[in-house]
């Protein structure tokens, strides 16, 4: 990390502050600007969108050029070539793993996917009809109840554990939560199969007839877990390391992070799409659609297009879109009417002056939403899946925060906007 020097200067007097300005590895340059607080000043920065919170080396974007990297990875490569425990290896550790590592993270995990068996009736205490997000804030923080012996996030090896356990048995909590959901008894999960076809299994599988994954579904399955595995420090992430940074158990921490993604500006957006082509509901009324969203004043939006950080096109975007039409042409539904309008519409808004101008593209969630409708699994489930994929970056992000030298418990500052001192009034003189 490289530094040099910037200086500000205030135009009501002559005093002048010298900050220190890091250079990263990639990325734009950040001034320190921890000595303002010695001089009596703090910075603005509602929503964090102009202030680095922590150093990282885990993930990398730049919005600008469209760039997602996993540890200098580009997120295409890892797609293409890796799966979601290699990928989860990666995260964590910080290189890719020989044959030997990948064998013995993998067995690991594989061997702590069970829950401890009174989780199974704590499940009982939630109504049928509860989101499984609901569900599943309250069974992830319920952990730290059942695995005491990796809660102390001070001891290495003790994080290591619950980092396994994590990774493991957040399939499983997510899978049953669906199964309660339905009314249908949980599966258990099968250590002969691999992290997606063993949540895939415990989705659908029943006790009642033989169930064998589809290997191009548990790909697909498999290749959005890796496209959502970490972002940067996103609303979710930063939640775990604030959470984190007052040293509190990662179960807690991750319970958190899982409830800062149930909120519909964050991990709702592949379902919102689905609603979209739903609402929009036939090729024909695609025109009057890109109409409305072009008018401020009406209300609609078009859904899947544009991102907040990606300024060009979303690099998960195109992974997504070839995997969507693998797995249409595996179940024979490309004539299925959602993706008939998708595909329309991402043909007329890629043409269309107004999108162009304005950077529109696709974005991951675009497309995400039909590939786990077509895999069966129903929009109540999509951001507990998001969830089970976030996990691998969470554990990641929280592990970094917590062994660094420089942790700090999260004390953001305010802009105080509420009245001066002023004394008490007795109640009959008010």
């Amino acid at each position: 990390m490289s530094q040099r020097t910037a200086k500000i200067s205030f135009s009501d007097s002559d005093q002048v502050i010298e900050l220190p300005v890091l250079e990263g590895s990639m990325g734009n340059p950040v001034i320190d600007i921890r000595a303002l607080g010695g001089q009596g000043y703090f910075t603005f920065d509602p929503g964090f969108v102009a202030t680095a919170s922590c150093a990282s080396s885990i993930t990398f974007i730049d919005g600008e050029r469209g760039l997602l990297y996993y540890r200098g990875y580009p997120i295409e490569q890892l797609a293409q070539h890796s799966d979601f425990m290699e990928v989860a290896y990666l995260l964590l550790r910080g290189e890719l793993p020989t044959a030997q590592q990948k064998a013995e993270f993998v067995n690991t995990v594989r061997y702590h996917t069970m829950l401890h068996d009174q989780m199974a009736v704590f499940y009982r205490g939630f109504r049928r009809d509860a989101h499984p997000m609901a569900v599943m804030v309250s069974m992830v923080g319920a952990m730290s109840a059942f695995y005491a012996d990796s809660a102390n996030p001070f001891d290495p090896k003790q994080r290591d554990i619950a980092a396994y356990r994590l990774l493991a048995k957040v399939p499983t909590i997510a899978a049953w939560s669906y199964k309660y959901n339905q009314g249908m008894p949980f599966m258990y999960p099968q250590n002969r199969y691999d992290y997606a076809e063993n949540f895939l299994y415990m989705m659908f599988a029943t006790p009642c007839e033989e169930y064998v994954p589809n290997p191009i579904l548990a790909k697909a399955l498999d290749r959005i877990l890796i496209l959502h595995a970490d972002h940067e420090q996103n609303a979710s992430t930063s939640t775990v390391r604030v959470a984190g940074s007052s040293g509190a158990n990662p179960f807690a921490c991750i319970a958190a992070g899982i409830a800062s993604l149930w909120g519909p500006l964050h991990g709702g957006a592949n379902e919102a799409v689905l609603k979209m082509l739903e609402e929009i509901g036939d090729v024909s009324r695609i025109g009057q659609a890109i109409e409305r969203a072009k008018d401020k004043s009406s209300g609609f939006r078009l859904m899947g297009f544009g991102h907040r950080v990606y300024k060009n096109m979303d690099p998960r975007a195109a992974i997504m879109r070839k995997t969507c039409h693998e797995v249409l042409d595996e179940l024979g539904l490309h004539d299925d009417p959602l993706f008939r309008i998708a595909l329309k519409l991402e043909e007329i808004a890629l043409q269309d002056d107004y999108f162009i101008q304005r950077k529109l593209y696709p974005n991951v969630d675009f497309y995400s939403g039909i590939v786990l409708r077509a895999l069966g699994i129903p929009t109540t489930m999509f951001t507990a899946i998001f969830a089970l994929a976030r996990t691998a970056g969470w554990v990641a992000q929280w592990h970094e925060m917590v062994s660094a030298a420089e942790h700090k418990i999260a004390r953001p500052r305010q802009l105080y906007t509420g009245p001066q001192r002023r004394d008490y009034v007795p109640i009959d003189r008010r």
